[in-house]
């Protein structure tokens, strides 16, 4: 990943994908690289510290680009500044990713970076597990798998598939069980080893209940809190930015817009605050208010005081939304879909009613041991794995085996200090007297050509395109239009100081 290389980072649940992939943007960043993070969903991207794929690329809702489309969109100076300057692209939770967008995007960058490489240059680095619940698409039963693109092909992806177990316990059947599943190897056994968990009855707290569909899910935690004696709290969710904003932002997470609590609500956190020791997916119970302000006890026994917590959009460095509610929501149950990216250490999981290939995978693996999972239903559904998936597995942990044996590990990382950018001053010097050739020739003052800061930004960069120039500060399309092509000539035509 650090080499360049455009990656795919794959494996099953809890095998550290996101811990790999923290690491490499840090350390990319400190190397100097423009790193987008993003994830095809909000809950994914919350995970991350990123954006949803949807936004950062300016496609929204778009399902296909229209002629009309790629103009509108190929010309937006905001978007020019924000692909041209990026240096690496990661998409977390790409299984849920459609192959169509994936291709939409691919289109856009080669556009708005005028080059035909795969996403017009920018490395990419894809994560997700493909065994994860598949893209759903409207209106139709094709299934549009991000893998099977033309982008995808394009990319000639290095495949870094982690094998090792850090979330079930190494010694666990539920992590055999998993695995077998991975593999298409489900036996007597593994049937057995379930029905052994329909058997057990969950403790009536202390477990996050995993449903197919949502509606069961809302009658369940509205029936268990209004069970509870007392008046409601409610807490509603506060918001800055633009309407549109505000809902993409919101949509994409499990904070409610609307949230009530009482003394003995079953909650489960939905942020992470390591300081204040709750993770995204803690479980706890409300115990008292105070200053109106709900306290969870933790089942670890830990007191938490909560506090809201703020939930932001960003665009090209700027917070383009913001919402703030408390991390918390009723837990008596959630759908099996948003537990997409949860480690629960007890669950009560309902596969009655699964419905699509890969639920019941996703839903088994959110538990950490077999001690805590509590079945109350299953289909043969809840089995099932896209069959086409278990082919490409075992082709991605070959290649990926074959590309571990032949790649040498990255040298320790030594942490340098950021010093300024390297200003050639004779280049400096004479862009200052060509602009103000310019200005005489344009009768327009100086700063209205390019800003000090934007001169030592090239004289430091050195661009040698039209796309580096769009990529640095204080340059925009119609300044690079207008100025760039003597600038550059300024640069092909300067001798640095030996």
């Amino acid at each position: 990943m650090m080499g360049g290389a455009n990656v795919f980072l794959t494996g099953a649940p809890g095998a550290g994908k996101t811990y790999v992939l923290n690491k490499f943007v840090k350390r990319a960043e400190r190397a100097g690289k423009k790193v987008a993070v993003t994830a095809s969903t909000g809950i994914a991207a919350s995970h991350i510290g990123g954006t949803t794929i949807h936004s950062w690329s300016g496609l929204g809702i778009l399902d296909s680009l229209s002629d009309d489309d790629l103009r509108r969109l190929g010309g937006s100076e905001r978007l020019a500044k924000r692909y041209n300057g990026t240096d690496i692209l990661v998409i977390d939770e790409v299984s849920m990713l459609h192959g169509q967008r994936l291709d939409m995007i691919n289109q856009l960058a080669k556009v708005l970076r005028a080059s035909e490489a795969p996403f017009g240059g920018m490395q990419v680095i894809l994560v997700g597990d493909l065994f994860q619940l598949p893209p759903i698409s409207r209106g139709t039963d094709v299934l549009d798998f991000a893998y099977l693109s033309e982008a995808w092909a394009e990319l000639d992806l290095q495949i870094c598939y982690l094998t090792e177990q850090h979330r079930q316990q190494g010694n666990d059947a539920l992590l055999g069980l998993l695995e077998a599943m991975r593999r298409g190897e489900v036996n007597e056994d593994h049937g057995l080893l379930l029905q052994a968990r329909l058997e057990q009855e969950a403790p009536e707290s202390a477990v996050t209940r995993l449903y197919a569909h949502n509606i069961d899910v809302d009658a369940i935690n509205q029936r268990h809190l209004d069970a509870l004696p007392g008046h409601a709290r409610q807490f509603e969710m506060r918001t800055k930015g633009s309407k549109a904003k505000v809902e993409q932002l919101a949509k994409g997470l499990l904070a409610p817009e609307f949230l009530e609590l009482k003394t003995g609500a079953e909650v489960m956190f939905v942020a992470n605050n390591f300081a204040e020791g709750f993770v995204n997916g803690s479980r706890g119970r409300v115990i008292e208010f105070e200053n109106d302000q709900p306290v969870v006890r933790l089942m670890n026994g830990r007191r938490i005081s909560v506090e809201p917590h703020s939930w932001s959009l960003s665009e090209d460095g700027r917070v383009r939304a913001e919402v703030t509610q408390l991390p918390l929501r009723l837990a008596w149950a959630i759908t099996i879909h948003k537990s997409q990216g949860m480690s629960l250490d007890a669950a009560e999981i309902d596969l009655g009613r699964a419905f699509t290939p890969g639920m019941g995978y996703v839903a088994l693996s959110r538990v950490r041991s077999l001690d805590g999972l509590y079945l109350r239903g299953i289909n043969a559904m809840a089995m099932a794995m896209h069959p086409q998936i278990h082919e490409l597995d075992d082709t991605l942990r070959q290649v990926s085996a074959q590309l571990s044996g032949s790649t040498e590990d990255i040298a320790d990382e030594v942490i340098i200090a950021k010093t300024e950018p390297i200003i050639d001053e004779a280049l400096f010097v004479k862009l200052k007297d060509w602009r103000y050739q310019r200005s005489q020739t344009d009768g327009v003052p100086p700063f209205m050509i390019a800003h000090n800061t934007a001169l030592s930004a090239v004289a430091a960069s050195l661009p040698t395109t039209p796309q580096q120039l769009l990529a640095l500060s204080g340059f925009g399309s119609r300044k690079v239009e207008a100025y760039g092509s003597d600038i550059l000539a300024i640069i092909a035509e300067h001798k640095p100081a030996s």
